[in-house]
């Protein structure tokens, strides 16, 4: 579902929004809500990181962690040994 908007840039954003719209083979339209809704993640996984980070929680250790838990099972599964971690 798409919405009509009026909104209003600068002479310099516009043309730079053509230039890299019209570099991606992308409309202007379809360029510009690509970037909204980039930015809108960026904030959204900023916010997510500054509470892991207040939280003190150390999540890329634990995604070293279940990577390493994934490939033993892997390896025992294929009836293999475990490989050292």
């Amino acid at each position: 579902m798409t919405a009509k908007v009026t909104l209003s840039f600068t002479d310099e954003t516009i043309q730079e929004a053509r230039r890299f719209a019209k570099r991606e083979g992308l409309s202007l339209s379809a360029w510009m809500d690509q970037a909204a809704r980039e930015k809108a993640l960026r904030e959204v996984f900023a916010a997510h990181a500054a509470v892991v980070n207040r939280a003190g929680l150390d999540l890329e250790t634990a995604a070293l962690a279940d990577a390493r838990e994934v490939s033993m099972v892997g390896d025992l599964l294929a009836g293999g040994h475990p490989r050292a971690a």
